[in-house]
């Protein structure tokens, strides 16, 4: 098991061959000559005295466009464990979120604060809040972490949702099933429903937000009339090789099961998987690759021309949530209001800063940090936003010291009660907006 210097070390010797390119392949991997077999799933006799195993992340049934599923080929087959019992949750949530009302005023928090020593990854989430019924397969969590050790001989899985890691300070190795993915800021990492993976840090802390999407999996948008190409390119999503872990000794899984936290001791790692191949895999992404979609006449455009990922709904076009990041662009818009313009929404917007700053806030939004606006709550650009913006020289503007993103879904976002009384939630936020002042004349 390795340390935050071995983690350096592992990470510095993985090359463009270590990683199996596009979102949605059907990917395949082999770490021994032999492991993976051709021309069937389930030989009599799997390849190396392996076992064969499917991991379903969708129905059988569903659409093949739709269908998530991987075949694996490991040491040992995943049903051979003991029994789960139940564990503290710590500060992980999950909805459906009861314990306060859903808030219509708009809330701003700071980074959350130094954890206490020892804190790895998965003692490190704290739950901001959420909405929908983790039960019924519905809605999201918003989750932050802090971190300063590495994960050690234990691993975890999430059956309630896939996990939409963003790195904001501190980078991380996910040794997963499937094999090694980094993740440092600037890049996100996509952790599918059921996967099992240890986090180890690459510097002595890590911070950090996570999605944790009950929905549908995420998914690149339709382009519709942007037409074949713009904002992420499936090429550049990165999935993991195969590498495996042939450990005999105990390593505690920790599996979370219907909002609660469920442990067992293993006497082995169940990262064994020495092949495997599918479509129900992890992937990183570097969001300075986004190719970002702009005005180029007049007018800001909406937010949706900055969607990542997208996890759909039963109703076309409304998602469960959206992965959106203002990545570094070029406004050029004439006669018009660059920055994100004043707006109440229908839809509900957690945003959080990954670097620099936000060209809609001058102050008070800080890396690590992150703003709640629930379903039509206004707002908009700050007062000294707004009179920079409305005075400035026209001319082509590059933004490029500042990379923000957000979570964007269908439903009110509730505030947990840790958030809802955190003493870092910032006290005053509406007071950004006061001073807007009256400009009318008849």
């Amino acid at each position: 098991m390795s340390g935050t210097g071995q983690a350096r070390k592992i990470v510095e010797g993985l090359t463009e061959a270590s990683f199996s390119s596009g979102f949605g392949n059907e990917h395949s991997s082999e770490a021994e000559p032999g492991a993976l077999p051709h021309g069937r799933n389930s030989p009599q006799r799997a390849p190396l005295g392996l076992y064969a195993e499917q991991l379903s992340g969708s129905a059988f049934t569903e659409p093949r466009a739709h269908n998530r599923r991987s075949w694996l080929y490991r040491i040992r087959p995943s049903a051979a464990h003991p029994p789960f019992v139940r564990v503290d949750n710590g500060h992980i949530r999950t909805a459906p979120f009861t314990e306060t009302v859903p808030d219509p005023n708009r809330l701003r928090w700071n980074p959350l604060p130094e954890p206490a020593p020892g804190t790895d990854w998965l003692a490190g989430l704290w739950t901001l809040g959420g909405n929908g019924d983790v039960t019924q397969r519905t809605g999201m969590a918003v989750h932050l972490y802090h971190a300063n050790t590495s994960m050690t001989d234990r691993v975890f899985s999430d059956a309630d949702g896939e996990l939409l890691i963003v790195p904001e300070h501190g980078g991380l190795l996910l040794v997963t099933e499937f094999g090694l993915l980094p993740a440092r800021p600037g890049e996100v990492a996509l952790v599918p429903r059921g996967v099992r993976f240890r986090v180890e840090l690459l510097d002595a802390t890590a911070r950090g937000y996570v999605c944790e999407n009950y929905g549908q999996p995420f998914e690149l948008p339709e382009l519709g009339p942007i037409g074949a190409n713009g904002l992420a390119n499936a090429r550049d999503f990165l999935a993991p090789v195969a590498a495996y872990e042939d450990v005999e000794q105990p390593v505690e899984v920790v599996n979370k099961f219907c909002g609660n936290l469920w442990a067992a001791t293993y006497d082995h790692s169940p990262l064994d998987v020495v092949a495997w191949h599918g479509t129900h895999v992890p992937y990183v992404y570097d969001l300075h690759r986004f190719n970002v979609i702009g005005t180029i006449s007049y007018d800001h455009p909406d937010p949706s021309v900055f969607t990542v990922l997208t996890s759909p709904s039963d109703t076309p076009g409304l998602a469960g949530v959206d992965f959106v990041v203002f990545a570094p662009r070029w406004l050029v818009g004439e006669d018009t209001f660059r920055p994100p313009y004043f707006h109440r929404n229908v839809m509900s917007e957690y945003m959080g800063l990954i670097e620099g700053a936000y060209d809609a806030k001058a102050e008070g939004f800080v890396p690590g940090g992150g703003s709640l606006h629930n379903m039509m709550s206004a707002h908009g650009p700050d007062r000294g936003t707004f009179d920079r913006a409305s005075a400035a020289e026209l001319k082509p503007q590059r933004i490029d010291d500042g990379l923000a993103f957000m979570f964007e879904t269908r439903w009110p976002v509730t505030a947990t009660a840790q958030a809802a009384n955190a003493d870092h939630l910032q006290m005053g936020y509406d007071d950004v907006w006061q001073g807007l002042q009256r400009h009318f004349r008849s």
